[in-house]
């Protein structure tokens, strides 16, 4: 994605063949998470992304999985950094658990100094296979604050689902119930929300869907150029390669931004960042489909399973309430170039 001499990335292919010493990275959690506790965490977006994005065209998955335990570790970093020096073990494999649901919530209470967490926490990734968790919960109706949670502890119950996943049906992504385990504070009230890193954090995500894209081109290229190809494989390959080309360029200028310093429309820049990656990988799926038929996705596994991938992991962008949420940014004139 960046030019071969930017800085950090003579780390990041020395972390990648180790990546490919792991005989099923991706599929094989415990190998793929033991792998992942090793990664060290570049300390600039630019080299992040570059590493999420080619562990992504190896294997989804593996990107699914290792993109929040940096995430997790860069937030500890931010988060003693600006004075709040939460006393956490780092040590082995991380997740964020960060999203809400009907019907549950996550409480925190707090008594004689000591935290503690209650209740139900859903969409918790791997938390039967992780560590640790980053999770937010509740400290009173209308504030939430972000604990690190070990998820080995007694008081914390992963459930095996429901997880009817055909994409990333490695990665089970449901609740967990916690029955006054300990917790130690992380940031104060809100700050997870408020902090830079946010921003940065979700187009970490982005990278990761623009590197599980990048093999689908490459399959697109192989058709149009075989023997039988006609103009409308090259149409298919054109459209795909000119969106993920323009996604890649947006990728590098917001990486080389937030690495320049922060921002005031940070928030912006991210989200629109991720849409942008987000509508590139939607065309390339969809060209993949219409250019290769249902030959790969029914003969060829690889293929098969980076696309069922794909079209699970994308759903973490919120679609038009994203472009609606980039809209009343721009609306209210926070939305210069």
């Amino acid at each position: 994605m960046f030019p071969p001499d930017a800085p950090g990335l003579d780390d990041v292919r020395a972390t990648l063949t180790g990546a490919d010493a792991v005989g099923d990275l991706g599929t094989d959690l415990a190998a793929t998470l033991a792998w992942i506790t090793g990664v060290p965490r570049p300390s600039t977006r630019a080299p992040t992304w570059e590493l999420l994005a080619s562990v992504a065209a190896r294997d989804v998955a593996a990107a699914r999985m290792l993109e929040p335990h940096l995430d997790a570790l860069a937030i500890l970093d931010e988060a003693a950094a600006a004075g709040f020096a939460p006393d956490v073990d780092t040590s082995g494999s991380w997740g964020v658990f960060a999203a809400e649901g009907p019907g549950v919530r996550l409480l925190a209470t707090q008594d004689a100094g000591t935290w503690t967490l209650h209740g139900t926490k859903p969409w918790c990734s791997l938390a039967a296979d992780l560590d640790h968790a980053l999770v937010t919960a509740w400290i009173d109706e209308d504030r939430r604050q972000l604990f690190a949670l070990d998820l080995r502890h007694p008081a914390v119950t992963a459930r095996s689902g429901p997880w009817h996943a055909r994409g990333l049906d490695r990665v089970v992504s449901a609740p967990i119930d916690v029955d006054r385990a300990p917790a130690v504070p992380v940031g104060d009230a809100g700050w997870y929300l408020r902090r830079p890193g946010f921003a940065h954090g979700g187009v970490g995500v982005a990278a990761c869907w623009w590197g599980g894209a990048v093999p689908l081109l490459d399959a697109l290229a192989e058709a149009a150029a075989g023997e039988r190809a006609d103009q409308l494989a090259r149409v298919h390959l054109g459209r795909a390669d000119v969106a993920l080309w323009a996604a890649r360029a947006v990728l590098v200028e917001t990486a080389t931004v937030f690495d320049g310093g922060s921002s005031a429309s940070e928030g912006l820049r991210a989200n629109r960042a991720r849409q942008v990656v987000a509508d590139a990988v939607e065309t390339t799926l969809t060209e993949a489909a219409h250019a290769l038929g249902p030959g790969p996705l029914v003969a060829d596994a690889a293929h098969a399973r980076r696309v069922a991938d794909m079209q699970v992991y994308v759903r973490q962008h919120h679609a038009d309430r994203d472009l609606a949420r980039i809209g009343g940014d721009v609306a209210a004139g926070r939305g210069a170039w």
